[in-house]
């Protein structure tokens, strides 16, 4: 299955001419071998301070919007600073980072990870998959690890054009 969605996710990279169809062709990798039911990416403008939702696979319930502050906090360290994979599996864990808890637990999602997508030595985005409480366990994890982040890092630049 790895393969075969590595595959179809080098056909699709490979044409895409826009942001939107770049990371569509990410969140069906990440779909195909991991799973998300919520895929987004936030890119990040450490200068302005700013994130953005540049990207969001429920644009109706989630969608991508304008700049918002940056959050610094405890997940801010992890993921910015450490530049470690954020991964909460229960609505409690999530709700001690994210405000938007309430509306992350009606669509259906109980669980997180947020990668950091580095380029050039900068933190300059976040691939955020969410999926039932208890979905990303140390195995799915490190699927993330392993296939997608190569593919985020691509995905970004094709974006940027």
């Amino acid at each position: 299955m790895t393969n075969a969605a590595l595959a179809a996710f080098d056909a699709a990279i490979a044409i895409a001419k826009s942001p939107e169809a770049a990371f569509k062709a990410l969140q069906d990798l990440a779909q195909a071998t991991v799973g998300a039911k919520l895929f987004t990416i936030m890119t990040v403008d450490m200068t302005a301070e700013v994130a953005r939702r540049a990207y969001t696979s429920d644009p109706a319930n989630y969608p991508a919007s304008g700049t918002k502050p940056i959050n610094y906090g405890p997940w801010f360290d992890i993921v910015h600073k450490q530049r470690r994979y954020f991964v909460a599996n229960t609505i409690e864990d999530i709700a001690e980072v994210f405000f938007d808890h309430e509306l992350i637990n009606q669509l259906g999602c109980q669980s997180v990870v947020n990668m950091p997508i580095i380029l050039g030595n900068e933190l300059v985005a976040t691939m955020n998959i969410l999926d039932v409480e208890g979905y990303y366990t140390p195995e799915r994890v490190q699927m993330v690890r392993d296939v997608l982040s190569i593919p985020a890092k691509l995905a970004l630049l094709v974006a940027e054009g």
